[in-house]
Order: structure tokens, then C-alpha cells, then sequence
């Protein structure tokens, strides 16, 4: 079982979208996030003179866009470097709090960043080539895959979900039984177009499985504020869904972030998720489902 991590957030001028820092206890690594417009003042602080690593965020066409770079002094390669890119909005530099990062360290961290951001492939990034990672004892390259599992778990505590990674393995929910698991189990017809979907919640995670049918494309409007249509553009971009002529199908396992995520994209609309997903084998909708579960904590307690 995964133990529960404390992680502290510093808004600096006590502005919840302007400078902040970013500590996990028992942790050595020390995050900075800025938004450019005070990339001045950011350069400023003690921590963006150590060596570490720094990721630029923004967009360029419409589509989100990101540099992972790295430095001994990360405010000078920023000032003489990467002021030039006009395209990105903030900034977020990681080093390590006694800066007793080296260089090596530090490429290792870019290389591996690099890494898993293609394998992921929810962002396009402006490096030209994936770096090569530096030679390092094995004791080292453990240590900075231990950092690196740290930063990958910040990221997403910050809204960045570029290095969030949704695919899933199989689950065994062949092996679950209905009768031991109740209400893990769901699944969505949508009875004219001959589309069924499932999804097992495992974990805490609703994670529609491979094999699923999906709509052949987004019908709903683009206007849509949850942006559920870009969320479907990126799944058939990465290969998760596949067309199947008529329709399209789940390549993989996906976990999503809401029954509601997984109903849009399924469905090629927004749909109001806790409705359409019904406990597999019965009319019993997942709102119901939750509603009894709910019931049934507060009874007890």
C-alpha cells in the first residue's frame, strides 16, 4: 500500500497564481514556480542560483508546449538562454535545498525528464533530441530515480499533468469478484450507435478498459468549457483511442480523472458521468451507487 506523502506549499506574495515553493517532508528537493511575469523577481531568490533542473511551460499554435533544461546556475542559463523563447508563461526550477546537486545529477534529471515526458506524450516539447543520459554509479542513478520519482509526484499537486501518466496495465478485473468488489464494476451503452464501454473504480481511480468502444468522433460543441473535445483530440493523437470503422476502441486501460471524463469521451459529448455509468449488470446508475455507499459510511459512523 502507497503511504501518504505531506507536501507544503509557500505562496510567496501570498497570491495563489504567483511565485511559489514546493517542499515533500523527508524529501531534499525544493521546487520554485513562477509565472514569467516575475521571472525578474524569481531570479533573485538564492534557490535559482543552485544547480538543478527547470522546465518552461506555455503554448505555441494552441498546443501546449514545454523545454526541460538544466544548468549549474539555472537564473544565468534562464537570463542568457531561454528569455530569448517568446512562447512560454511560467516557469518552475527544481533543485535541491543544500544544492548538493552536480552536473551529473542534474543531466540524469534532464535526460530522464525528457524520458518520460515523450513516453507520456501529453506534451510536445521544443528539446530537439532526448539527451543521452551521463554515466553515473549505480548508487547515484538510484538516488536520482528516487528524486525523480519525487518531481513526478509535485508536477500534478501543481496542475501540471504533462508528466501524468494515464495508461494503465491490464487490470485483472476478471479475477475481481462482483459479489466480494460490489460497485467496483460499470459499464455504458449507448444503444443506438451499438457502443458499450466498462470501467472498473480500483483505487480510487475510474479507469475504462481496453476493449472499450468510444464514438467515431466528438459530436458535442468545441465551445465546451470543460474541454472534454480536447481531451478526446489527445487520446486519438496518442494512440489510446483507435478507429475501429464505425466506431473507435480503448487501445489500453485509461484511467480518468471523473466518471464524467470518461462518459465525454465515450460518448463524444459531455455527459453527466454519475447517470450514464451503471453498475455492470443492473439499471442502477453510479450516482445511486455512490449515494448508497455513502449512506451506508454515515449509518456506521
Amino acid at each position: 500500500m502507497s503511504r501518504g506523502q505531506s507536501l507544503e506549499l509557500f505562496f510567496i506574495d501570498g497570491k495563489p497564481d504567483g511565485m511559489l515553493t514546493a517542499e515533500v517532508f523527508n524529501w531534499t528537493g525544493h521546487v520554485l514556480m513562477t509565472p514569467r511575469t516575475q521571472l525578474s523577481e524569481a531570479l533573485k531568490r538564492k534557490e535559482a542560483r543552485y544547480t538543478g533542473v527547470y522546465l518552461l511551460f506555455g503554448e505555441m499554435d494552441g498546443e501546449p508546449l514545454a523545454y526541460i533544461g538544466e544548468g549549474e546556475d539555472i537564473s544565468e542559463r534562464i537570463k542568457n538562454h531561454d528569455t530569448r523563447k517568446d512562447w512560454w508563461s511560467s516557469a518552475l526550477l527544481v533543485v535541491s535545498s543544500a544544492n548538493n546537486l552536480n552536473k551529473a545529477h542534474v543531466k540524469y534529471l534532464e535526460a530522464r525528464l525528457v524520458e518520460e515526458a515523450r513516453t507520456i506524450g501529453r506534451i510536445n516539447l521544443e528539446n530537439g533530441n532526448t539527451p543521452s543520459r551521463p554515466s553515473l554509479s549505480e548508487a547515484a542513478q538510484s538516488n536520482m530515480e528516487a528524486f525523480l520519482e519525487y518531481i513526478l509526484m509535485v508536477l500534478p499537486a501543481l496542475r501540471i499533468d504533462s508528466f501524468l501518466e494515464r495508461k494503465r496495465p491490464a487490470v485483472a478485473s476478471a479475477a475481481i469478484e462482483p459479489a466480494k468488489n460490489p460497485g467496483t464494476l460499470f459499464e455504458l451503452f449507448l444503444k443506438k450507435e451499438n457502443i458499450r464501454a466498462t470501467a472498473i473504480l480500483l483505487d480510487g481511480e475510474f479507469i475504462v478498459e481496453a476493449g472499450s468502444m468510444a464514438r467515431k468522433a466528438w459530436v458535442g460543441t468545441r465551445e465546451d468549457k470543460t474541454s472534454y473535445w480536447k481531451l478526446f483530440d489527445e487520446l486519438v493523437e496518442q494512440g489510446v483511442l483507435i478507429d475501429h470503422g464505425t466506431h473507435r476502441i480503448f487501445q489500453t486501460n485509461y484511467a480518468f480523472s471523473s466518471t464524467s471524463a470518461a462518459g465525454a469521451v465515450v460518448n463524444g459529448r459531455s455527459t453527466a458521468g454519475p447517470l450514464a455509468w451503471k453498475l455492470k449488470g443492473t439499471d442502477r446508475t453510479y450516482r445511486d451507487w455512490e449515494a448508497e455507499k455513502l449512506s451506508v459510511q454515515n449509518g456506521i459512523e
